[in-house]
């Protein structure tokens, strides 16, 4: 019999599907943008030719599909630990942090504007929520039969934490930035359940805490 494909895993893969091409195509658009050197957020600037193109495509439609797999996993989770599914809330506000990116992008004329230090907020939420829901999910499932990849999601989040604040002082802002955004949709690929045919994914309800 044929199994079942998960749509949780359809989007976390869309996700990252959407975003590095995204990137690297309207990025390939500007002679002078530099994939190491460059901010992701500067393509989706207010101001920027096809910013609003870049930020349906980069980071609303890729944060919205991220927020339904923390959701599909919720869903899973009626018999885990408190911890482990108010971590996977605050994934959830960490992917709709990842939409507002978009939503509320740079100001390419003033990056001290209003609007810019809006961005600014939004990113720093974005990263917290991830780290403090990926640290929660792994504290949460301990010692079950998920705790390595609740585990492996949390050291996502520490790589995330690591290239967005401390990397961006030693590499350039745009490499750092890379990375911290691949090891994100790493985790959400992670945490998407499989099909309700395949085996669980951390927390869900047919698993339980064994």
């Amino acid at each position: 019999m044929q199994r079942s494909v998960s749509p949780a895993r359809v989007a976390a893969a869309l996700a990252a599907a959407l975003f590095a091409p995204s990137v690297l195509g309207f990025g390939a658009m500007f002679p002078s943008f530099s994939q190491a050197a460059h901010p992701v957020a500067a393509l989706g600037a207010s101001g920027v030719a096809h910013a609003f193109a870049f930020n349906l495509l980069a980071f609303v439609v890729p944060g919205v599909l991220t927020a339904f797999v923390a959701q599909a996993l919720r869903m899973r989770m009626t018999d885990a630990r408190f911890a482990a599914r108010l971590g996977v809330q605050a994934m959830t506000l960490a992917a709709l942090a990842y939409a507002a990116l978009g939503l509320l992008p740079l100001d390419s004329t003033d990056l001290l504007s209003a609007a810019s230090r809006l961005h600014a907020a939004v990113w720093t939420l974005w990263w917290i929520a991830f780290v403090v829901g990926a640290v929660l999910l792994g504290v949460g499932m301990r010692g079950t039969r998920h705790a390595s990849r609740s585990w492996a999601v949390t050291v996502c989040a520490i790589v995330t934490l690591v290239f967005a604040i401390v990397a961006p002082g030693l590499v350039p802002v745009g490499a750092s930035q890379r990375v911290a955004f691949a090891a994100w949709f790493v985790a959400t690929w992670l945490i998407a359940p499989p099909s309700r045919g395949a085996a669980s994914a951390p927390g869900s309800s047919s698993t339980g805490r064994a």
